[in-house]
């Protein structure tokens, strides 16, 4: 190869002490390490990285459009959220604070709901369908639902996250039968299990493109994806943006103050309440965050 010359750029797939396998345009892997001026840096690549390799080493890393902090991720096209209809029960909270977190990091989020048979899903659809947030329902007994996830994924780097319990790993076996995860078990494949070390990992799916699982959790932190300045919060609310710039006051919070056209909006029924209820809460622990955090 001629020095002028950039190699291809790889992706990585899995990051595990310091190593790292890469995924070449052609397909093969490699197993490699990172050049140390990266930590002199303070860099660390990430999986999801597009990086420059040679003779086993990863060289350059590329610029990203976006990570998350942990697990670290990087390059995400869309951050898809297992919502189960029972067993967990839906957790609105949770959702708006994951809905708020993928438009600070400019991910597009995906709904997929489950256990539809089991209960309900009328008013969640309605809901995030209403402020424009792409919601799909999963159906094991209608194959077309599956197809729309699947489309949904193709040729995309997503990451799967939701509560313990709500059926991710059910899903990725629908949806991709060479992965066999067991469910409720630990998984040969994806080495998960309530006792494994966990690591980052992007799997490929046969339909093109790749999925990261991510640990379930039974709470969300914001700060576990990202840490929001409470003057930014209202910014990732999408359905505030006709209005919170038509506030008495420029520095309005958009919580309580006279003259607040969110809180008009929120009254008039233009905003759904259980949204700005969960941007009141958001808001308050903003406020709680260090300015260490920020950096």
């Amino acid at each position: 190869m001629n020095r002028s010359e950039k190699p291809e750029a790889c992706l990585i797939l899995k990051s595990v002490r310091g190593r790292y396998v890469i995924a070449s345009p052609d397909g093969s892997l490699k197993d490699c390490t990172a050049r140390g001026i990266f930590r002199k840096k303070g860099q660390e690549p990430y999986v999801g990285d597009w990086v420059y390799a040679e003779q086993d080493v990863i060289t350059e890393l590329l610029p990203r459009k976006n990570e998350i902090i942990r697990p670290p991720l990087a390059n995400l096209d869309q951050l898809c959220f297992v919502v189960s209809m029972c067993e967990p029960q839906p957790n609105l909270r949770l959702l708006d604070k994951f809905i708020a977190v993928s438009a600070y990091k400019k991910i597009q989020p995906l709904l997929l709901l489950t256990k539809i048979d089991l209960a309900s899903c009328e008013k969640i659809y309605q809901l995030y369908q209403s402020i424009s947030v792409p919601v799909l329902l999963v159906d094991y007994q209608k194959p077309e639902t599956l197809e729309a996830v699947r489309k949904a994924f193709q040729n995309k780097i997503s990451a799967l996250t939701g509560n313990s319990g709500a059926g991710k790993s059910t899903l990725l076996n629908a949806l991709d039968e060479s992965l066999s995860i067991p469910t409720g078990e630990v998984s040969q494949k994806l080495g998960r299990g309530r006792h494994t070390t966990r690591h980052a990992q992007l799997y490929p799916l046969k339909n093109g493109g790749y999925i990261a699982d991510t640990p379930g959790f039974s709470t969300f932190e914001t700060m576990r994806y990202a840490v929001i300045h409470k003057e930014e919060l209202a910014d990732c609310f999408a359905e505030f943006a006709e209005y919170q710039h038509s506030c008495q006051f420029h520095d309005c919070s958009h919580t309580c103050e006279k003259g607040c056209a969110v809180l008009e909006a929120v009254k008039m029924g233009k905003i759904p309440a259980s949204r700005h209820e969960s941007y009141c809460a958001m808001y308050e622990e903003a406020k709680q965050i260090k300015g260490w955090e920020l950096s």
